[in-house]
């Protein structure tokens, strides 16, 4: 059985090993581009974060089909409800539609990002991901859930499309109230896993 060793540039190997049978086989790896692309944690951010009014990850890839945003204790100092946004060079504010539980227990609709589950006071901190999968072109949609963690609760989902919110490849994502104003608590933890 004829094998191909490909070893790492600082330690481990993997082996290709062709099955001993007549004939040949054409096995094609897929590009970069194609569903075979690597999975990428990102740096998890806590906060405080830049201006604290946001957690920011950009140069994500352009092969990138689906984000898993990952979210720890959060909490701010106001009761605007939370949103991921995501850009093509900048980040695009408007375009999306969205609909998501908030703390009330009422439904919520807004269009200037992906809508999270999220507290309606300063007291209370919650978790979860949610994740963005690029359907076509430049359209994104999400979906997930988020409960408190600091009272009992049961998880709330949210859910949305990006329509025509960017015009280009996503290669930024962030997080940040509605209001755009809120800060975030210290020890609020935001990470983003993509693939």
């Amino acid at each position: 059985m004829a094998s191909l060793v490909l070893s790492g540039d600082t330690s481990g190997a993997i082996t290709v090993s062709a099955p001993a049978i007549s004939g040949s086989n054409t096995q094609t790896l897929a590009a970069v581009t194609g569903t075979l692309a690597p999975v990428v944690l990102g740096t998890a951010q806590t906060a405080p974060f830049t201006d604290n009014t946001r957690a920011e990850f950009t140069g994500i890839p352009p092969w990138v089909r689906r984000i898993t945003v990952m979210l720890s204790n959060i909490s701010t100092n106001g009761t605007s409800f939370h949103q991921i946004q995501i850009g093509s060079g900048s980040f695009a504010t408007s375009g999306y539609t969205s609909q998501f539980w908030g703390g009330t227990g009422t439904s919520n609709v807004i269009t200037t990002g992906f809508g999270i589950f999220s507290i309606a006071t300063s007291t209370n901190t919650f978790a979860g991901s949610i994740i963005l999968t690029n359907i076509s072109g430049n359209t994104w949609v999400s979906n997930g859930n988020c409960a408190y963690t600091n009272v009992n609760s049961v998880g709330w989902s949210s859910s949305g499309s990006s329509g025509t919110a960017i015009s280009g490849t996503l290669d930024r994502i962030r997080v940040l109230t509605v209001n755009g104003t809120d800060t975030f608590d210290t020890g609020s933890v935001i990470n983003i896993l993509y693939e």
